[in-house]
Formats: structure tokens, C-alpha cells, sequence
């Protein structure tokens, strides 16, 4: 059902409330000055980012909205679910971020297993002692 927005006479769409499935976060390193949507300074060690879980369970919600409407339309449902603004360029940098990281941890991890198998192989032929000479 569209809703009118006050600041527009444009029609938008309501996003389903997120659902309350909980997920372990952890702190992370502050690695710019700029603190990420989700996260909060750590009190004692300003270079250390406290996560806020509520704002990161409606971040993983809005992920899977991404799917369905578009960027400008979850970064307002994002803002008011949590009450914190983030902007839909924003959004897509941070999403499009994940991705990549993503994306480089599953090539990295095929990478290992390529090694792995190709350290067993060279473990055998050398057992084997296959292309080798001895000298007698």
C-alpha cells in the first residue's frame, strides 16, 4: 500500500517491520576517522567500533529488501527503523563493500584448496620418488 511521504508529493512503498533474529556482532578496528552505520566508538579506546546490534540486524534486513526495492526506498526504511541516517549512496557503498570483500574471501579460500591439493600431489611424487633419479 502506498504511503505519501510529507517532504514529497511522491508515493512510496512501506517496507515490511524487520523480523528479531539476532546475531552475534563483534567490535571491530577503526580504520578511518568516519564511523560506519551500525557502530559506535568504543568509550575507552577510540580506536577500537562497539557494534550496535539493532542497527545491524536492520542492516541485514535491508540487504535482502535491496532485492526487491529500490536503493533511495531502504535507506529511508533503514533511517526509520533505526533512527540513525544513512544516506542511499551510502547504502550502496556499504553493500557494494561487502560484496567485494565477500567475493575475494571465496576466491582466496578455492585458492587454498588449490594449494592444498597441489602440496599433496608434490608430498606423493616425491614419496614416489616419480621423476627423480638416483644416484648408485
Amino acid at each position: 500500500m502506498p504511503i505519501y511521504d510529507d517532504r514529497k508529493d511522491l508515493a512510496f512503498w512501506d517496507l515490511p517491520k524487520p523480523k528479531k533474529n539476532s546475531k552475534e556482532w563483534h567490535t571491530i578496528a577503526r580504520a578511518s576517522k568516519q564511523v560506519p552505520f551500525g557502530y559506535k566508538v568504543n568509550e575507552n579506546n577510540e580506536r577500537l567500533l562497539e557494534p550496535i546490534p539493532h542497527e545491524l540486524d536492520a542492516l541485514e534486513i535491508a540487504k535482502r529488501h535491496l532485492k526487491q526495492y529500490p536503493v533511495r526506498e531502504v535507506a529511508v526504511w533503514l533511517e526509520k527503523q533505526t533512527g540513525r541516517y544513512i544516506s542511499h549512496t551510502g547504502l550502496a557503498k556499504r553493500i557494494a563493500v561487502e560484496k567485494r570483500r565477500k567475493k575475494a574471501l571465496t576466491i582466496k579460500r578455492k585458492l587454498a584448496q588449490r594449494l592444498e591439493a597441489t602440496l599433496k600431489e608434490i608430498q606423493n611424487l616425491e614419496e614416489q620418488n616419480i621423476g627423480a633419479y638416483s644416484e648408485s
